[in-house]
């Protein structure tokens, strides 16, 4: 993976989400709502599909939570988009980056090429990436609505997802150390 280590992806990504304090437009909800109330003219199988497909509203809404509004808020752009579309980047280190998206993730080329790759597996409702082909989690979604975080010395833990969750996991990634700034 070259440049783009485990622990500058996990930075990354749980610096993206706690950094930003943003509601965004739950845009992969409200794709989810759009084809489920266009799915038919009757209101009655429309509300039995909803039903039916309830866990995947909670699934979209946690994604759109901390990841899709994260990437809206700094960018500006709604990032729910058609596969295949690529959109520039504003990273932490002022660098451009292209984000591309795929069927089940992000292709995220830096300024000097390299290419790496987050991807969401659905079977283990986990958020992953790429790393010399061989897929590496970054955390999941527990049916208990908890979240798993994998650490960069490997190790899982168990948060609650809010802020208190995501102060834990800054706190083991970091030993303990957390740094507060104002602006």
């Amino acid at each position: 993976m070259g440049k783009f280590t485990r622990k500058s992806v996990i930075a990354l990504t749980v610096g993206a989400v706690t950094l930003s304090s943003c509601i965004g437009s739950f845009g992969l909800t409200n794709s989810v709502l759009k084809w489920n109330r266009g799915l038919s003219q009757h209101k009655f199988l429309n509300e039995l599909v909803f039903i039916v497909i309830s866990p995947a509203y909670a699934i979209c809404a946690t994604a759109d939570l901390f990841v899709l509004n994260t990437i809206e808020f700094w960018t500006g752009n709604k990032v729910v988009a058609h596969v295949g579309e690529t959109k520039d980047v504003m990273g932490k280190d002022g660098r451009m980056y292209a984000v591309k998206t795929l069927k089940n993730g992000y292709e995220i080329t830096s300024p000097d090429g390299e290419v790496s790759y987050l991807v969401y597996n659905k079977k283990e409702k986990s958020w992953n990436y790429k790393d010399n082909g061989a897929l590496k989690e970054l955390f999941r979604f527990n049916n208990d609505g908890t979240i798993q975080a994998t650490l960069p010395n490997g190790k899982k833990m168990n948060v609650t997802p809010d802020q208190a969750g995501l102060y834990q996991v800054r706190m083991a990634v970091n030993d303990g150390v957390f740094f507060a700034s104002r602006k």
